[in-house]
């Protein structure tokens, strides 16, 4: 069952979610509203090889922005790290974003229990986009869980922004 924005509220206030920096006036009516942070990454190989780190660049955007360009995969962040041990968590855009054509979130939205840190964006864009650190870009859901909660201990433990694929990293798939 997906928790109402009231409920968000009352479980960040109990310390059963935990969203920092928290700001009351993001809470929307079944989610919180987050900020993209400052850390730009995108990735410069030709071809990504599944099995080898990929070469990112990272940026830090300025007052000015960044503009996104259409064609390019770039990774963002949340300024906020969030989560909780208590609920799993869903990752979304917010409408005012994408109807600018920005995706935020494609393919792995889903927050296990016990994941808590700044949340990695996987972002794309129609046209060219500027996009600013700080500006509120997509929101976050909160899900009651049945059965006994197994905290995520995986290995985006200790995130602190944007982080690249460490799909290489896996038990049995070495880089090679």
């Amino acid at each position: 069952m997906i928790l109402s924005g009231l409920e968000i509220l009352s479980e960040v206030r109990a310390g059963r979610i935990y969203i920092d920096d928290f700001d009351a006036e993001r809470i929307e009516p079944n989610s919180y509203g987050f900020r993209l942070a400052e850390d730009i990454l995108w990735y410069n190989d030709e071809v990504i090889d599944c099995f080898r780190p990929p070469a990112a660049e990272h940026v830090k955007m300025g007052p000015d922005g960044l503009v996104l360009e259409p064609g390019r995969f770039y990774l963002g962040g949340t300024m906020e790290a969030m989560g909780s041990p208590h609920y799993a968590a869903t990752l979304y855009a917010c409408r005012s974003s994408s109807t600018l054509g920005i995706w935020i979130q494609f393919s792995a939205p889903l927050g296990h229990s016990g994941a808590i840190f700044p949340w990695t964006l996987e972002m794309t864009v129609a046209q060219p986009v500027r996009v600013y650190p700080g500006m509120v870009i997509g929101k976050l859901a909160f899900w009651s869980m049945q059965g006994e909660s197994i905290t995520y201990d995986g290995k985006y433990t200790g995130s602190e922004s944007a982080v690249a694929s460490r799909l290489s990293l896996e038990e049995g798939r070495g880089v090679r």
